[in-house]
């Protein structure tokens, strides 16, 4: 049986959070988050959808299409509970990185192929 898990968010890394999410706001319409701010923006869709936009520092762009280059986003998934899904993960192969900045709110897991993607609580 799947485990129950809802695309909640899509976060991209950039320089300048602000400056992309005003980029992606005028060019899809969503609307800003409130709590947008320098170091993390983000818009949200009615239906719950959020794109998120991260600050890093030396911030380097992906080269399309340089496979060789990283593509800097990752996936956010709402799970009812935050132990149980971490487990049933790590069953199916993902990895549980050492640095966790949220652990008592989400989780940070890497898929088979390395790729991050949070796990919050929804």
């Amino acid at each position: 049986m799947p485990l129950q898990m809802k695309l909640t968010a899509i976060t991209l890394d950039c320089a300048d959070p602000l400056a992309l999410a005003a980029f992606y706001q005028q060019a899809t319409g969503l609307e800003r988050h409130p709590k947008s701010d320098a170091d993390f923006a983000g818009l949200s869709r009615e239906d719950g959808l959020f794109i998120g936009f991260q600050r890093v520092d030396d911030y380097r762009a992906p080269r399309w299409p340089d496979q060789n280059s990283s593509q800097q986003f990752h996936l956010d998934f709402a799970v009812e509970d935050l132990d149980e899904a971490e487990a049933r993960l790590l069953e199916l192969g993902a990895s549980k990185p050492d640095h966790q900045p949220g652990e008592d709110r989400w989780r940070v897991l890497t898929d088979p192929a390395g790729h991050p993607f949070c796990l919050v609580r929804g």
